[in-house]
């Protein structure tokens, strides 16, 4: 029993000697509304003795976006993955845009999207339109991957006939074999 007591009694010290308090960088930053509309309320803190020092306020961001897709500081607001030449293979740079995507999707259940597929002018028309499919699927399957639901994503090609870019040279052929990801309403 006494052995008991002193084996508590020494876990009880390590623990407390392994608690900690949370430091300037842990605590979360205040932000003020001055535009009238309602603030999302930071996560409850535990209650803090007042710092010795002047008081300032807490900086204001210069933008407050609801909507995480129309951010223009969120990843989610690039709608674009770029391919290689009659490729459908995700590129490397591109797949954070994916994931933030397929993250998204898999927090917002309820929420649908369209992989749009396109594909340069070269080619037979038949072609492209294949070529812009497999480029959606291949989106599409890397979001399912991520945690995306298939029944979120609708996937659909458009070959070359809405190009981004009209020229006839490399820069803009490289611009129109891409996917893009829209959402309705958007």
């Amino acid at each position: 029993m006494i052995k008991r007591l002193i084996l508590v009694s020494v876990l009880l010290s390590m623990l407390a000697a392994c608690s900690s308090t949370p430091t300037k960088e842990q605590d979360a930053a205040a932000v003020e509304d001055r535009s009238g509309g309602a603030v999302a309320a930071a996560p409850a803190q535990k209650p803090q003795a007042p710092a010795a020092g002047p008081v300032t306020k807490p900086l204001q961001p210069s933008t407050v976006s609801a909507n995480p897709l129309k951010d223009p500081a969120n990843i989610l607001s690039k709608r674009s993955i770029y391919f290689e030449l009659d490729s459908n293979v995700v590129r490397e740079e591109f797949k954070p845009v994916v994931a933030a995507h397929a993250r998204y999707l898999q927090q917002n259940r309820g929420v649908r999207m369209t992989i749009q597929g396109h594909a340069d002018e070269r080619g037979s028309r038949e072609y492209n339109l294949a070529l812009g499919q497999r480029r959606a699927d291949a989106v599409k399957q890397a979001m399912q991957l991520l945690g995306a639901s298939a029944e979120q994503i609708e996937t659909v090609s458009f070959g070359e006939e809405k190009p981004k870019a009209t020229g006839h040279d490399e820069a803009s052929w490289a611009e129109n074999r891409r996917a893009d990801l829209a959402y309705p309403n958007d």
